[in-house]
């Protein structure tokens, strides 16, 4: 098929290429009359704009590259799905990078290795520090994603407060007047799947001031250790927690698929939750909407936190002294409370 061109488009409407280009890209001074001559000539012949040819001329490719731990985990394929929508609403492609936590991975990305040429990079780092990007040999932006590099790098840093959203769920079962209130995904010594220890121990940290606001007592033998933040660990921890002599009324799992493993712990047990056992985790990852019972979650805003990283990665070039001055390097997310059945029973909101 021959590709229409602006020369085409300006014969048709009877004007010149300069002002067909000032129609396409929102330029210059056109009257109405002008204007819509051009637009139902641009509709009529079919035009759609060299967008490669036009990121060439401003010096860009129109690419961005977004490198995640592990996509086969629901939370970052949600997230990666956002930020694909986010960057496709700003005229970006997007090319998806898994470097499951491994620094040589990491760095090669940030260093730009093997990649073609791109616009900036939005990364999820596990094993890479803040001083570590401080020497990267690519110059493109970069926006950091969750706790692993900390509040004080010089990177722009999306993330969400993961003590406050542990504090809403811990919160949630205490309100239900349940007395043991366990906890799934305190990391054991020596863990490295894709969730930071950073991640836990600030988990693990609103879990237990939580409890003293609500006056309970810390049990150290109702806090799970886990290796990894995946069903499996969940359901083994749940396991062990229920051979306690007095095993616990209700469960905070630090994410979702720990909470879905517990909840198979339960059933396995023949139990249930909420009767026996309430559950809640952290994510809703669209897999706990549709469990046996519904999984009640504290929800990160997803949505939010892709288009902040596209905005941040756009917006103030993403290197240490691109930002204005005073502006805020780390942006938080929100979150919100979703109770479902795994605590409310089946009156829970689906």
């Amino acid at each position: 098929m021959t590709r229409i061109r602006l020369q085409d488009v300006a014969e048709r409407a009877g004007v010149s290429i300069k002002t067909v280009s000032n129609v396409v890209n929102g330029k210059g001074v056109i009257t109405d009359a002008t204007r819509l001559r051009v637009e139902e000539a641009l509709a009529a012949l079919q035009y759609r704009p060299n967008v490669a040819a036009r990121h060439l001329r401003q010096g860009r490719s129109g690419m961005i590259a977004v490198a995640l731990p592990e996509l086969n985990q629901p939370y970052f394929a949600e997230i990666a799905s956002e930020l694909v929508r986010a960057a496709k609403a700003c005229q970006l492609t997007v090319l998806l990078n898994q470097t499951d936590g491994a620094a040589a991975s990491e760095r090669a990305i940030s260093d730009g290795i093997d990649m073609p040429l791109m616009d900036g990079l939005i990364m999820s780092p596990l094993a890479l520090t803040a001083e570590d990007l401080r020497h990267r040999v690519d110059s493109a932006p970069i926006v950091l994603l969750g706790e692993h590099v900390g509040d004080d790098s010089p990177f722009p840093h999306v993330a969400i407060d993961n003590r406050a959203a542990a504090r809403t769920a811990t919160e949630h079962l205490l309100g239900l007047g349940r007395d043991r209130v366990a906890a799934i995904g305190a990391k054991r010594t020596g863990a490295t799947d894709a969730t930071p220890a950073e991640t836990a121990e600030l988990r693990l940290a609103g879990y237990r001031e939580a409890l003293e606001a609500a006056g309970r007592p810390w049990r150290h033998e109702l806090v799970a250790e886990v290796g990894d933040f995946h069903r499996s660990d969940g359901a083994a921890a749940m396991h062990r927690l229920l051979d306690l002599p007095d095993p616990p009324d209700a469960v905070f799992c630090f994410n979702d698929l720990l909470a879905l493993g517990a909840l198979r712990a339960l059933r396995d047990r023949g139990m249930a939750a909420p009767d026996d056992v309430a559950v809640i985790g952290i994510d809703d990852v669209e897999e706990g909407r549709f469990s046996t019972p519904s999984l009640s979650t504290v929800a990160p805003d997803k949505r939010g936190i892709a288009e902040t990283a596209i905005d941040l990665l756009l917006g103030t070039g993403g290197t240490p002294d691109d930002a204005p001055r005073g502006a805020p390097r780390t942006a938080i997310a929100d979150h919100q409370l979703i109770a479902r059945e795994s605590t409310l029973g089946p009156g829970g909101t689906p």
